[in-house]
């Protein structure tokens, strides 16, 4: 089964029960995203509900998407509208919930139901997120390329590790892609630019955002959020990994990290 999802959550539960996840943001920004969201409003979302929604709604319609998991808690505000407007068209809905306030117990519950729907042992699901911390290892090398030698560009960074979401639903095959790029990158020389700019909150829908700055002798060597979507942290226990996640809670839990990457990656301003 192909199953969308309105943004990261644990992943490792759909592949151990052997479905396709797909990040339907993903397909969204990287399609035509202006018929996406003018085909929503055709049928009937408003013109200043978020983009993204509509964006999603009209993918989850069109992309041969068998069921959705929403998450509820966590994200945009508007989800709960987008699953009922699916569910009217007789999509099948998953509801997951991320707590405002980490809180362990909650999350735990809430992965333990996941994985009930799906019928998978926790100890299969922990197979699958040791398979994917390796991948997340190279993705680390990425961001490093990135922000600490200069040899990966803004829009690289961001389309590797945004599509680290779901790993474009085949894990093997991503890091088989990964493994190419990271081979053509260690060899570049560095890039030359005059600013190092962070960008912060959910990924950019403007198309030649990154080249724009770019060709202004500017890259952004650290990109918030789809670095989350990475889960650089590399906990071994899955509670662990997504309660460290930032994205799902509170500003001031993002900016602990926001913070410290800062300093660390040397920004010239965000």
């Amino acid at each position: 089964m192909n199953i969308g999802f309105t943004t990261s959550f644990p992943v490792e539960i759909v592949f151990a029960a052997g479905h396709k996840p797909i990040d339907l943001n993903n397909i969204f920004v990287t399609g035509n995203a202006r018929k996406f969201v003018e085909e929503a409003e055709f049928e009937g979302y408003p013109r200043n509900i978020c983009s993204w929604i509509k964006g999603m709604y009209s993918v989850a319609l069109t992309s041969e998407i068998d069921a959705v998991i929403g998450v509820v808690e966590g994200d945009c505000s508007n989800t709960h509208s987008l699953m009922e407007t699916l569910k009217d068209k007789n999509v099948e809905v998953i509801p997951f919930s991320f707590t405002y306030i980490r809180d362990r117990k909650e999350l735990e519950a809430e992965i333990n139901k996941l994985e009930e729907y799906f019928q998978v042992e926790h100890s299969d699901v922990l197979k699958v997120k040791k398979r994917l911390d390796e991948i997340r290892k190279k993705l680390i090398r990425l961001d490093e390329l990135t922000w600490k030698e200069n040899k990966v560009t803004g829009l690289e960074n961001h389309l590797w590790l945004v599509n680290s979401s779901d790993f474009n639903s085949n894990p093997d095959d991503f890091e088989k892609r990964l493994d190419t790029f990271l081979m053509e990158t260690e060899d570049r020389n560095p890039i030359k630019t005059d600013f190092r700019l962070g960008f912060l909150g959910v990924p950019p829908i403007i198309t030649d955002f990154y080249d724009f700055l770019l060709e202004h002798k500017t890259n952004i060597v650290f990109n918030e959020i789809q670095r989350q979507f990475s889960m650089p942290y590399l906990e071994e226990n899955l509670v662990d990994q997504y309660l460290k996640y930032t994205y799902p809670y509170s500003i001031f839990d993002r900016l602990e990290d926001i913070k410290i990457e800062i300093e660390k990656r040397k920004l010239d301003a965000v």
